[in-house]
């Protein structure tokens, strides 16, 4: 069964049916967000069962859209908190990757601007490393790009998706070894991106870049399957801790392409975790390896894949 990813929007009014019917397809919630007397539900559900929801949310005022990055979590990289670097583009970018489904974290590098010294230090590069994609948003000038790239991406495991103010085929010149995704277009701007074209156009580029780069991750984990989904890992995490009705925090457990974060403590909460029941004797422990996250006190879990545990739940 394939299970893709889709946004639920409608009214708060008897919303419960649309979640009761997402649970009977064996499709999973990864978020949860009641607006006034409106509810969005960030959901995995199967692919033949979308034109179902969609039927069944019509008479409550709800509507199903294609959100292809919900269940990720992205690294959204700004060369320094520097007014020059983080509020305008930084922040448009990251908001129209939740729009998308994204669970976006801004990184502000503390030295990552001037061609000369900018450097990643070791915990920039871990905590950009627990996520499934770093987007790196750059400056105007490719001959900036090309002296800051190489210390920017050092160390840095995971996707990169260079953006910048140069066209693509000038990133692609630039970056040497090549990153996985270029955006051109999207550099330092004074201003809110506002206007359809030549601003909005660069966003949905920015969108369909990191839904490609994400999805070839997808296809290279397919050959070798995670041991359990990590929707299904995040619902038995979930209901056996309660995270989410005891949280005030937006996102208390945050689904990712290859395991999960929990916002809890790791001191209080790693070994109790670890010994979760998934399904008979089998436990978390068993299929994932459950490590404090670099982002404040968390709980990172990493799912290993069936060549290394010969487990499938």
């Amino acid at each position: 069964m394939t299970l893709v990813p889709i946004t639920y929007k409608g009214g708060i009014y008897r919303h419960d049916i649309i979640i009761d019917l997402i649970d009977d397809l064996g499709g999973y919630i990864v978020q949860k967000h009641i607006i006034a007397q409106d509810v969005v539900l960030q959901s995995l559900v199967p692919k033949d069962d979308i034109e179902l929801i969609r039927k069944m949310g019509r008479p409550l005022g709800g509507d199903v859209i294609e959100s292809p990055l919900v269940g990720t979590e992205i690294a959204v990289v700004s060369p320094s908190l520097d007014i020059h670097h983080l509020p305008h583009t930084s922040c448009d970018a990251a908001e129209y990757m939740r729009r998308s489904g994204a669970k976006t974290n801004m990184i502000g590098l503390s030295r990552g601007f001037g061609k000369r010294i900018a450097n990643l230090n070791f915990e920039e590069r871990d905590v950009i490393n627990e996520h499934d994609c770093a987007v790196f948003l750059l400056g105007n000038f490719e001959e900036c790009i090309r002296h800051k790239l190489p210390a920017l991406r050092r160390g840095i495991h995971v996707p990169i998706i260079l953006t910048g103010g140069p066209d693509v085929e000038a990133l692609k010149r630039t970056a040497n070894p090549p990153v996985q995704g270029y955006v051109g277009g999207i550099g330092r701007k004074g201003h809110r991106m506002k206007k359809q074209e030549g601003e909005i156009e660069f966003l949905d580029a920015l969108i369909t870049e990191i839904s490609k780069v994400l999805g070839e991750k997808r296809e290279e984990i397919a050959k070798d399957p995670l041991s359990v989904s990590p929707a299904r890992l995040m619902s038995v995490i979930d209901d056996e801790l309660e995270i989410t009705k005891s949280s005030t925090h937006p996102t208390p457990v945050t689904v990712q392409i290859t395991g999960l974060k929990l916002k809890i403590p790791y001191e209080d909460y790693s070994e109790y975790v670890r010994a979760i029941k998934i399904e008979e004797d089998i436990t978390v422990g068993d299929v994932a390896e459950i490590l404090p996250s670099r982002m404040r006190n968390y709980i990172w879990i990493k799912i290993k894949p069936f060549s290394e545990t010969n487990i499938m739940v």
